[in-house]
């Protein structure tokens, strides 16, 4: 009978063993699903959301194995060909070259595009060393406009925001969804609560909260008007799950302002010609 207790003693010692791990198990994935703040009001993008921000596209990038993934986020602005998105998809934070933008291709309604890889220009400045917040943005066109159903994003026409600590409510618009988020895309009401004094290209940085995950870049931030305030650059740590700290804890956008907003309006008047 002992000898059964024993038995049966090891038997559910080694049931509560596995029940342990799979809680761990479950703490994990969980904790890999969990936003980055304790406030999570991501939802899905329904077909007004499309309509509301119709320049919404995602970059999609093919591995090592050739196969289609979808890797950030990007914006069809001014007309049917400009895409704008983050310089980090190509490029790591010594600007070394990470991905060809050859292996590369914008898709918008549910269409795939490719790229005019010619027409790529970097935010960053040739002698840069690395890459900041403030130049973590590139223009490249299509080699082909899109279809003439799909209306671009319109051309960003600078905020008029103070520089320094005040909350704005903005939205974060993620296309491309983000890797810890159980839905393909996502947006989200959000505030930023601090704009940073702008570097020498006339561009400054916003702290906000956010929730992001991987695939989150190049989100675009808009205005409760609707129009495009800044676009998400990177999160300043992605492994943690705490309230909003505005010097350990933010996510960090740059405007569509200085050099940005100049390169858009030249490259829009270049192709008009």
């Amino acid at each position: 009978m002992q000898g059964g207790w024993r038995i049966a003693g090891a038997g559910l010692r080694g049931f509560r063993t596995t029940i342990g791990a799979a809680l761990l198990l479950a703490a994990s994935a969980a904790a890999a699903l969990a936003a980055l703040y304790p406030r999570e009001a991501r939802r899905f993008m329904a077909e007004e959301d499309f309509r509301r921000y119709p320049g919404a596209g995602v970059l999609t990038c093919r591995t090592e194995e050739g196969v289609p993934e979808r890797a950030a986020a990007a914006w069809l602005i001014g007309d049917r060909g400009l895409v704008v998105l983050n310089a980090h998809n190509f490029v790591d934070r010594k600007l070394r070259p990470t991905h060809p933008i050859d292996d590369c291709a914008f898709s918008i309604g549910e269409k795939e595009y490719a790229f005019d890889t010619d027409s790529l220009r970097f935010g960053f400045a040739r002698d840069a060393k690395s890459l900041n917040i403030t130049d973590d943005w590139a223009l490249v066109r299509l080699r082909d406009p899109v279809d003439a159903d799909i209306t671009p994003q319109p051309i960003p026409d600078g905020p008029a925001l103070p520089t320094g600590v005040e909350k704005l409510r903005v939205v974060m618009v993620s296309p491309a969804g983000h890797s810890n988020f159980r839905r393909a895309t996502s947006i989200e009401e959000c505030q930023i609560h601090q704009i940073d004094a702008p570097t020498e290209a006339g561009i400054r940085r916003a702290r906000h909260d956010c929730n992001d995950g991987y695939g989150g870049s190049g989100s675009g931030i808009f205005g409760d008007d609707g129009r495009l305030i800044a676009m998400h650059s990177a999160s300043l740590d992605m492994n943690s799950r705490r309230d909003f700290d505005m010097e350990r804890h933010f996510g960090m956008a740059l405007l569509f302002e200085g050099e940005l907003l100049d390169a858009i309006r030249a490259n829009l008047r270049a192709d008009a010609r």
